[in-house]
């Protein structure tokens, strides 16, 4: 079995889509970030490919790469898959946080595990997705900006 670990922040500006683990939630603001800026599937993505000792999705997908601008994360997680899996391995579980202090996330969870599961080709129940505030301290209290963290465990196919 191996373990990775997944951090990922980004800022919440104006006119831009809150989209979190693929879903997009209403709200008065959004992530800033070259992709769709998916605080809860970077840190995921990140999780997986450092259990695998593959880098990090800045390595796998660069923000200087016009490629990659705008595009959903949901896609990228879904080559984070592939290449995870032509590396002999597959997902025994992931554990992932988003810290937030609005909106209030309980409503979205549960779609998404779905896409979670759906791009990783694994069983729902393999997927736990929670969220936390941080009682108005810091970045994410002051809510500048939303943060994930990811633990992932995965096993030999």
């Amino acid at each position: 079995m191996r373990v990775g670990l997944g951090y990922d922040v980004h800022k919440l500006v104006e006119n831009r889509k809150l989209i979190l683990g693929g879903v997009e939630i209403p709200y008065k603001k959004g992530l800033l970030g070259h992709s769709d800026a998916d605080v809860l599937l970077h840190a995921i993505m990140d999780s997986l490919l450092g259990a695998c000792a593959l880098g990090d999705i800045g390595h796998h997908f660069p923000d200087t790469n016009d490629k990659f601008k705008g595009i959903s994360s949901i896609k990228l997680l879904e080559e984070v898959y592939t290449l995870i899996s032509n590396n002999g391995y597959t997902v025994n579980n992931i554990d992932a946080t988003i810290i937030a202090e609005r909106p209030k996330m309980l409503p979205y969870i549960q779609s998404m595990r779905k896409n979670i599961a759906k791009a990783l080709q694994i069983d729902i129940n393999k997927i736990n997705v929670k969220a936390t505030t941080e009682e108005g301290l810091g970045f994410t209290g002051n809510e500048l900006g939303i943060s994930a963290q990811s633990i992932s465990s995965l096993i030999e196919k």
